[in-house]
């Protein structure tokens, strides 16, 4: 096994000796992600979609054998925690003098881009080329611009017809002022289709569907015309406003440079080991990732943030660690939506300092969990912030509640109350308090029970390893963002505490015989000797001893143990229990715990094995180098395969801080 070993870290270094440095393209970094395709029902799961501005809708390109020339949608967040409202609300027709739709002659060409920026399709059909794009304006509005050229030798004279029908039986349409209005039964978001700067004939509308037809258009030969379609969904119905006089064509560019801005502010950061075509295309499809995932404060949910995923209906929401998780990698490139994810998560704060689980826009679809909290990694992310933006007033405003938070776990989750937490539930379930370390079924909790501290404070009856090494590293952050605040106090007791607690860490929860950190009993007295990822959280939070960390070390590059093939299962491979296929916590690899691995490797100086891991993760996990295919919620470890959730942003996340750092 060791010469294994030693041969794959030799082949790894020559890979990367060879590997291209130069510079790279970024403009031709478009379709990462596949947008294609027409829904078959309103609650269809099988599709992409695109969005931007952190709007509450998306759209995907239609089939390219539809004849449908238009863009596939909106699917609408808000309506059922997402459902399609129709297959195109504005699909164009080119009418001509003798009442024929010229778009049904035969396609000669069609092309489809995505960008960061936004969609584009260009049709050639027998008379006419049309160049479509779609892009947001705002988190309300959609525009799209179509250019209609005519390629013949002649003048032509058409009128352009618009037509939608509405595929959900929730939803209704109106017409008032040349303005189509569509109204939801099962949200307060009511939504507009107009057409800036354009001549209408005449509107034939009924309740679930639409006819518009412009005015007569002369296009001499060679020439283009340009029509502009607007698509708008408000909370608020007063907030919407037709105006006239914008210039979509340079909001379109402004979108543009900005995303191209981002883009290479970010590549300009990747190490030249990583800089290579590939890798970068896949660093603009975590980009794009987290972009699909944003969402505007809307209703009960006062600052933006990221979903979980847009696609899995239950994912409609902000969960406490997948915002943390989220605003290391959102800040950069986008550091006002960095600090308002974490804003989020923080302005339901309790009185006490309890940080909900997870929370929703609408709570009549699924209430806010307050049965549990998550891992305490919080101040990890607001001092990455800070380090990013040095923005001292956001360090300022958060720190008193991350205090807060620190002492409610010390408050609430210390049963016996020495200094060694546990997690726990708020209602006393088992569940809950699985749920609360974020690894729900993991192996290491199989036999758990319950313990309750007070009328509204349980714990398991076992002490976490990686509970109390965040803790650590919340300390460890909290003296230092007393240091940059001048908090004198504060900084000698955070360090203080901080050194007791990497003692009892590196004392009570090695086992240097097996060379892991393992959870133990309430009593500290016994190991739960199931090997996972929270024995290397104590490397990434610098607790281990030089010692424990080489032991450590030489287990997490094991190929028996956890380098598979794609690494650091989230259990060892030889364990009996270990379940690659569908094990949730049980075997599948999460980027999460794949990253804090490597970052625990780096903390220590092995940067070869480091490197091997991340490219392991990047090339062996099944569709992330591909082009068109979506980042997952975890990956078989043997076979590499994806599993569960498609465009999941805490795994675009940290594979975009993996190449960062």
């Amino acid at each position: 096994m060791k010469i294994f070993r030693l041969f794959v870290l030799l082949s790894f270094i020559f890979i990367f000796s060879c590997s291209d440095k130069g510079q790279f393209n970024i403009l031709n970094q478009g379709n990462t992600i596949s947008f294609s395709g027409t829904p078959n029902s309103s609650y269809d799961r099988s599709i992409f979609s695109f969005s931007d501005q952190g709007a509450w809708f998306s759209y995907s390109f239609p089939d390219t054998n539809s004849q449908v020339l238009g863009f596939s949608g909106p699917f609408l967040m808000t309506q059922e925690n997402g459902a399609w409202i129709s297959k195109c609300l504005s699909k164009l027709q080119i009418i001509d003098k003798q009442g024929k739709n010229i778009l049904d002659s035969e396609i000669k060409n069609i092309v489809q881009n995505s960008y960061l920026s936004h969609l584009e399709q260009i049709v050639s059909v027998d008379k006419i080329e049309i160049k479509q794009e779609l892009f947001f304006e705002s988190s309300g509005t959609a525009i799209i611009q179509t250019k209609i050229k005519n390629i013949t030798d002649k003048e032509l004279i058409f009128n352009p017809v618009f037509s939608g029908k509405i595929i959900n039986k929730f939803i209704h349409l109106n017409s008032k002022n040349n303005t189509i209005s569509i109204h939801s039964e099962k949200s307060n978001v009511t939504g507009y289709l107009s057409f800036p700067h354009a001549n209408i004939d005449s509107i034939i509308l009924c309740d679930t569907s639409y006819l518009l037809k412009l005015n007569q258009i002369e296009l001499k030969s060679g020439k283009s015309t340009i029509i502009y379609t607007k698509q708008s969904f408000s909370f608020q119905d007063n907030l919407y406003s037709e105006i006239s006089n914008i210039n979509y064509n340079d909001l379109l560019k402004k979108r543009i440079n900005e995303k191209n801005q981002q883009l290479n502010d970010v590549i300009s950061r990747i190490p030249l080991k990583w800089r290579n075509e590939a890798y970068l295309n896949l660093v603009s499809k975590c980009i794009l990732t987290l972009q699909n995932n944003w969402r505007s404060a809307a209703e009960g949910l006062n600052f933006e943030g990221c979903f979980p995923s847009y696609h899995y209906k239950w994912f409609h929401g902000f969960w406490a660690w997948d915002s943390w998780k989220h605003a290391v990698a959102l800040v950069h490139f986008n550091s006002g939506l960095a600090k308002n994810q974490i804003r989020a998560m923080y302005d339901f704060q309790e009185s006490n300092g309890f940080i909900p689980d997870c929370v929703y826009r609408d709570t009549s679809i699924e209430a806010n969990n307050y049965r549990n909290t998550k891992a305490p990694l919080s101040g990890w992310a607001i001092w990455k912030v800070y380090e990013e933006t040095g923005d001292a007033a956001f360090l300022a405003e958060m720190y008193p509640k991350l205090n807060k938070y620190h002492e409610w776990w010390y408050a609430e989750r210390d049963h016996d109350k020495d200094g060694i937490c546990e997690y726990g539930s708020t209602d006393g379930t088992l569940i809950a308090a699985k749920w609360e370390s974020g690894m729900d079924n993991a192996i290491r909790f199989d036999d758990s029970d319950i313990l309750k501290n007070s009328d509204q404070a349980f714990s398991l009856n076992q002490e976490s390893v990686d509970l109390n090494a965040y803790l650590y590293a919340e300390k460890i952050y909290m003296n230092k963002i007393a240091i940059a605040l001048g908090f004198e106090k504060d900084q000698v007791k955070f360090e203080s505490d901080a050194l007791k607690l990497k003692t009892k860490i590196q004392q009570q929860f090695w086992d240097n015989e097996s060379g892991w950190f393992y959870d133990t009993d309430i009593n500290g007295e016994e190991f739960i000797k199931i090997m996972g990822p929270e024995g290397w959280i104590p490397l990434w939070a610098n607790i281990a001893s030089k010692e424990q960390a080489e032991k450590a070390s030489k287990t997490m590059m094991n190929t028996s143990k956890f380098l598979t093939r794609v690494p650091f299962p989230t259990v060892c491979a030889d364990h009996p229990k270990f379940k690659p296929d569908g094990g949730y916590w049980r075997g599948p690899v999460w980027l999460d715990q794949a990253y804090f691995a490597v970052k625990a490797l780096r903390n220590y100086g092995y940067n070869t094995e480091a490197d091997l891991a991340t490219k392991m993760l990047i090339e062996n996990a099944e569709g992330v180098l591909d082009k068109g295919s979506a980042i997952r919620e975890n990956y078989q470890p043997i076979t590499g395969e994806g599993l569960e959730s498609y465009n999941f942003s805490w795994s675009a996340a940290h594979y975009l801080m993996l190449l960062l750092e």
